[in-house]
């Protein structure tokens, strides 16, 4: 995973749980999928005016190249909508700081009318009680809320409220080296690979010698060590918290995906270790690694960098293909003013539509949002342009089917998941006792849901 700070997210610079990094921000979420109950609370654009003038303000939490994209659909609309005053503003230097300047805009009421967001921010932006109740606008059938990914609806939900439409979806899957599996005498890998299949490949393309790796793994502790776990667990049938809330990572499932990773490591001594994060990333770009187990915010560096590579699903257990996706979200907040809350919720509904959506997210080099962009033009010319990864990628949004749970607590949880991880990988504790360890941290992180 490429780490940047700064709030660019397309292309090469996604960071799929940046939002993460700041250990003293609260996150969350939700379990659900689909669209909730359109009566679940007071739709906050009763009383909406369509022709009404209005001024609303957008935090797009981008830098330069996405921010001019930003400001162009924002004139686009503009023309569509002539009352409508669109305010336009990266919101902050940064998108890690976009919540801490939201969370001053409470208290002094100059937050705006909709801004981009982690999807580990949606609990705590929820509970602020400055978000719209979207809940009515994603039944109805003009938003298309069910071509949106279920992982990514899911992330927009807290409390059974919707806050917000999913900005980004993306993905987890296996890219490997053709060269190196050339040199090897290796078959390539294939969807319907097991773990088994991976660790055979793996053993064998490592070469000491020529300081080769079959893989990589990230043991820094952060997020990026964790989330890697979460398909193993799911596709092992485990959890990652119980129905009460509580940890769940340490059953026989988690210590069998785990245990699985440490063979890799220790036994079998076929995946590097990364201290940073950072190196395994180039080192895969540079022949050194094999296969990395990462995402679409790779194509970039892949086609930069002149990587002969391919594309699969996740390997499985028992035919299991399960990933894990890492959704953005566009919150709306409320100003108790229903022709703003309505504007921002027409503007949205427009920006991720079917036909805009590729002007956004496929413009900056994302997956698009909807399953219904596949057919249009910007699809195909995405796809080309980021063969062969794109439609791979794209494809494997279907395996995504659940989200992390970003409850409040989930930060210092997954850090004592980090850690234990870390510490299995590098043979310094067993695969049981380190995740009975995390999850007994985790319990006082987790108690207050």
């Amino acid at each position: 995973m490429k780490h940047d700070p700064g709030i660019q997210r397309s292309r090469a610079s996604r960071i799929l749980a940046a939002g993460l990094f700041a250990a003293t921000l609260a996150v969350a979420g939700c379990t659900g999928g689909s669209a909730p109950s359109p009566d679940a609370g007071k739709d906050d654009a009763d009383g909406y005016d369509p022709n009404a003038a209005v001024t609303i303000t957008w935090w797009t939490g981008q830098s330069a190249e996405a921010q001019a994209i930003a400001e162009s659909l924002a004139k686009e609309y503009r023309t569509l909508h002539t009352n409508v005053t669109l305010n336009v503003s990266s919101g902050a230097a940064t998108t890690d700081e976009l919540l801490t300047k939201l969370s001053a805009g409470f208290t002094s009421g100059t937050y705006p009318d909709i801004s981009y967001a982690f999807g580990s921010w949606a609990s705590e932006l929820g509970k602020s009680g400055k978000t719209q109740n979207l809940n009515k606008f994603v039944a109805d059938p003009a938003t298309a809320w069910e071509e949106i990914p279920a992982a990514a609806r899911a992330t927009a939900t807290v409390d059974g409220k919707v806050i917000g439409v999913p900005a980004l979806v993306d993905n987890l899957g296996l890219i490997y080296n053709k060269k190196l599996f050339d040199a090897a005498g290796q078959p390539y890998p294939t969807d319907q690979w097991s773990w088994d299949d991976f660790r055979a490949a793996a053993k064998k393309l490592t070469n000491p010698s020529k300081n080769i790796y079959g893989t990589a793994y990230s043991v820094s502790g952060s997020e990026d060590t964790t989330w890697h776990l979460w398909p193993l667990l799911w596709q092992k049938g485990g959890k990652i918290l119980d129905e009460a809330g509580a940890p769940a990572f340490n059953s026989e499932a988690g210590v069998a995906a785990l245990e699985f990773l440490r063979q890799l490591a220790v036994e079998d001594k076929s995946m590097y270790l990364d201290q940073t994060d950072e190196k395994y990333g180039p080192l895969f770009y540079a022949g050194n690694v094999a296969m990395i187990i990462s995402g679409p915010w790779e194509l970039f560096d892949l086609k930069d960098q002149n990587v002969e590579y391919g594309v699969t699903y996740l390997p499985g257990f028992d035919g299991n293909h399960e990933t894990v996706s890492g959704p953005d979200l566009w919150v709306l907040f409320n100003h108790n003013d229903p022709n703003r809350a309505g504007a921002s919720r027409d503007f949205i509904r427009w920006l991720t539509s079917k036909d805009i959506d590729p002007k956004w997210n496929l413009a900056n080099g994302n997956l698009p949002l909807r399953t219904s962009e596949q057919g249009t033009p910007e699809f195909a010319a995405y796809v080309d342009e980021y063969a062969p990864g794109a439609q791979k990628f794209f494809d494997n949004l279907a395996n995504a089917k659940q989200p992390r749970p970003t409850v409040s607590g989930y930060v210092e949880m997954s850090r004592y998941v980090g850690e234990a991880i870390s510490k299995v990988l590098q043979g310094a504790a067993s695969t049981k006792e380190a995740l009975d360890e995390a999850a007994q941290k985790s319990k006082a992180a987790l108690a207050d849901q």
